[in-house]
């Protein structure tokens, strides 16, 4: 018996962009994401997109970001935006919203939670 992927248990293509959509929607609508909706352009579509394909194979699904992109060199594309504490608090707790939105809870949202964390802490560029 194979184990299933996170984008299996997400909901493969389909719930992956509702998390996106819900991530980007609470980013636009509540002032607590300020800090990092200002880091993205005024049009969210292709951000929105992006995500999507990136956490894509990000989760164990297609990987749609490198087909279209090449290696997502994350660090590299944050490195222009000022990222401390503050913005990857803000980035994880608006995740986190959006994941408890759709009902993703239990042994999935802790494990999700921890690895967006990791990713998360590694693109600070900055101290606090």
């Amino acid at each position: 018996m194979t184990e299933k992927t996170t984008y299996e248990l997400i909901g493969g293509e389909e719930g992956v962009r509702a998390l996106v959509d819900r991530f980007y929607d609470l980013m636009d609508l509540d002032q607590a994401y300020a800090g990092i909706r200002q880091m993205h352009p005024q049009d969210l579509t292709s951000s929105r997109e992006k995500l999507y394909l990136f956490l894509s194979g990000w989760m164990g699904g297609p990987d749609l970001y490198v087909q279209q992109y090449g290696h997502p060199r994350l660090r590299a594309r944050h490195l222009p935006f000022p990222i401390g504490l503050s913005e990857r608090d803000q980035w994880l707790q608006c995740m986190g919203a959006a994941m408890r939105d759709l009902e993703i809870q239990g042994p999935l949202f802790e494990r999700l939670m921890q690895s967006f964390f990791t990713t998360a802490d590694w693109m600070r560029n900055r101290s606090g």
